[in-house]
């Protein structure tokens, strides 16, 4: 039998520096098509795996509920800001696993980010406490797994699930699942700004207005 579990919640993490609409559409696919409770946006405090971000926590935090605000299934969560020091994913998992003991957790994120996975800290612990959902590029991302390492090939084969798993328990599967993806990036949008050229039409205008009244990455 199925263990009777609540609603799957969403789990998507990074530096939104700034957030975009790459950030947002994909999640609303994978919210829509898993029946998400909602998705947790939680900004970094102080990324691992990359540079630090160019903008305080406080804005990038500002952001990201002015990006979301429109949307009900869509939550802010500030506690990688809170806690401080080098945001893992694993820390956060076991803190969201004590807020939410019933309801599977799903880790939103991009191909690029899960072929580098076996980087992660503790990266063989994360399927504990939640299952993986990989937002694919269907046109792109077809021949994406010949790239993984030996170990990331291993861990999808070995935890690799349908649709249906996600919701009937907690956590250990892991889902390719295509998406709609933008080609977007926030490298892209910071450069743009500082050549002074536009980036309408690529993040909610609330955002763009908060990048011009904190006059960012000019």
């Amino acid at each position: 039998m199925p263990l009777k579990v609540k609603s799957p919640i969403g789990i998507y993490g990074g530096t939104f520096d700034p957030v975009h609409y790459g950030h947002l559409r994909p999640n609303l696919e994978l919210c829509e098509i898993f029946a998400l409770d909602h998705v947790r946006f939680i900004p970094a405090f102080a990324p691992p795996h990359r540079e630090a971000p160019q903008t305080p926590a406080e804005q990038r935090l500002e952001m990201v509920a002015q990006a979301i605000e429109a949307e009900s299934r869509f939550v802010l969560d500030d506690r990688e800001i809170k806690r401080g020091g080098p945001s893992y994913t694993l820390d956060t998992l076991k803190s969201l696993r004590q807020d939410y003991p019933d309801n599977p957790l799903c880790l939103l994120m991009g191909m690029d980010a899960f072929a580098a996975i076996d980087c992660w800290y503790h990266w063989q612990e994360l399927l504990d406490y939640a299952h993986i959902i990989v937002s694919q590029r269907p046109e792109t991302d077809f021949h994406a797994s010949e790239q993984w390492s030996t170990a990331v090939q291993a861990l999808y084969e070995q935890h690799q699930a349908e649709r249906k798993a996600i919701s009937q328990t907690l956590c250990g599967k892991i889902r390719l699942e295509p998406v709609t993806q933008l080609s977007i990036s926030a490298t892209d949008i910071r450069n743009r700004l500082k050549n002074k050229q536009s980036i309408r039409f690529l993040m909610p205008e609330p955002v763009i207005n908060l990048i011009k009244y904190y006059n960012l990455y000019t």
